[in-house]
């Protein structure tokens, strides 16, 4: 048992909560063998270097050991080595600015007037 579906073991490591979701990625182009866009039919040996692009994170394992089952999530540092850099991972705790224009009920839809000073909002707030 030495190597295994790229996309079993993206979802046997945690990677993707299922599947489906790796096999999606994979044909996505959001994941690389090696610095190669691959298929989710991929064989993963050990030693391979797997890059992820999920979301405005790229992720970098390094394929410990094969296997066949998915593992609880402490037992994961046995069979990948993450190598994200803390960079990365930064991003995901990134703050998120909501920005949310309350319009009272029944006043309609905004007037050529309204929409032209929403816009000069957002232009103001794109700029900071």
């Amino acid at each position: 048992m030495e190597d295994i579906r790229l996309d079993k073991y993206l979802w046997c490591i945690r990677v993707f909560k299922t599947r489906s979701d790796a096999t999606d990625a994979c044909k996505g182009n959001k994941v690389q063998v090696n610095g190669v866009v691959s298929k989710p039919a991929k064989v993963v040996k050990v030693g391979d270097l797997l890059t992820i692009r999920k979301g405005p994170v790229e992720l970098s394992y390094r394929v410990k050991a094969a296997l066949h089952a998915r593992v609880g999530a402490s037992l994961v540092e046995e069979y990948a080595e993450n190598l994200t850099p803390a960079a990365e991972l930064d991003k995901l705790n990134a703050p998120k600015e909501v920005f949310f224009v309350k319009r009272d009920k029944g006043t309609g839809r905004p007037t050529k007037k309204d929409r032209r000073t929403l816009d000069s909002l957002w232009e103001a707030i794109d700029n900071d």
